[in-house]
């Protein structure tokens, strides 16, 4: 079993409720099974407050949005800003889904491209893991609140509508993938979590990879996050950054405000 180096305590002191991220072992975290796509029946998630009017509160500058990010230093070793794209955004998620599911494509294309909200995003940042050829990627958005929600709310919708399916590679080799849904934590005013895994080959080797997504609406902000890699993502890591994400944006737009 891979083991996660310890990371430092910088963010789970942000988040004095949860500790999940300074865990110093495989040991000492407990595996993520993916459970099967709940039925539209299931539950809901937390009511969804009315977006707020994207003339109330206008959008974030670029450096507002910069300090809004997570980086290296919220998650301590082994992270590291990213020293390139992962060979498996290329070999693996760079992929065609069958005719006749184009939801289950365009799932595919959001994760290629990180723009599962659209684009532009107002502020990105890209770090490695340090084991598994892991790789996050963290943005500030810049759509406007009412599509935000309409992009959470498909993106519900594809653990049903994509289940599991089959792709191919631009290099031609098959992926079996499998879309879950993902518990976020009560954040934010809106969001959405899911876990993807591509089951096959890359350079002729078996491979699996797993990609966490999540997406949140915070106010007028929107933030994305996909925590991907060739071995164990630890949905622990996904939660933490997230919590923290969304408990950060909050507080940059409150002072954006109070500068008005």
């Amino acid at each position: 079993m891979t083991r996660l180096p310890a990371a430092r305590t910088l963010l789970a002191g942000a988040l004095a409720t949860s500790a999940l991220l300074t865990v110093g072992a495989c040991s000492g975290m407990q595996s993520w099974t993916a459970p099967r796509a709940a039925p539209a029946s299931r539950g809901a998630t937390a009511p969804v407050t009315a977006p707020p009017s994207a003339t109330a509160s206008p959008a974030l500058t670029e450096a507002q949005a910069r300090s809004a990010l997570i980086t290296e230093v919220d998650l301590g070793e082994p992270w590291a800003p990213m020293q390139g794209t992962a060979t498996w955004r290329d070999g693996l998620l760079k992929a065609k889904a069958p005719d006749d599911r184009p939801d289950c494509q365009r799932l595919l294309e959001g994760l290629y491209t990180d723009e599962l909200l659209g684009a532009p995003a107002r502020a990105v940042v890209g770090l490695d893991g340090g084991y598994a050829q892991t790789q996050l990627r963290y943005q500030v958005t810049a759509q406007r609140p009412a599509d935000v929600d309409r992009t959470l709310a498909w993106l519900k919708t594809l653990p049903e509508k994509c289940g599991t399916f089959t792709a191919v590679t631009a290099g031609g080799a098959t992926q079996e993938v499998e879309v879950f849904e993902a518990e976020l934590p009560e954040v934010g005013d809106a969001r959405q979590g899911l876990r993807v895994v591509l089951t096959g080959e890359q350079a002729d080797e078996p491979s699996v990879l797993t990609v966490d997504v999540a997406a949140v609406r915070v106010g007028v902000d929107a933030l994305t996050l996909t925590n991907g890699g060739l071995g164990e993502v630890y949905n622990e890591i996904t939660t933490g950054v997230t919590e923290l994400g969304a408990q950060r944006l909050a507080e940059v737009r409150k002072q954006a405000r109070a500068e008005v």
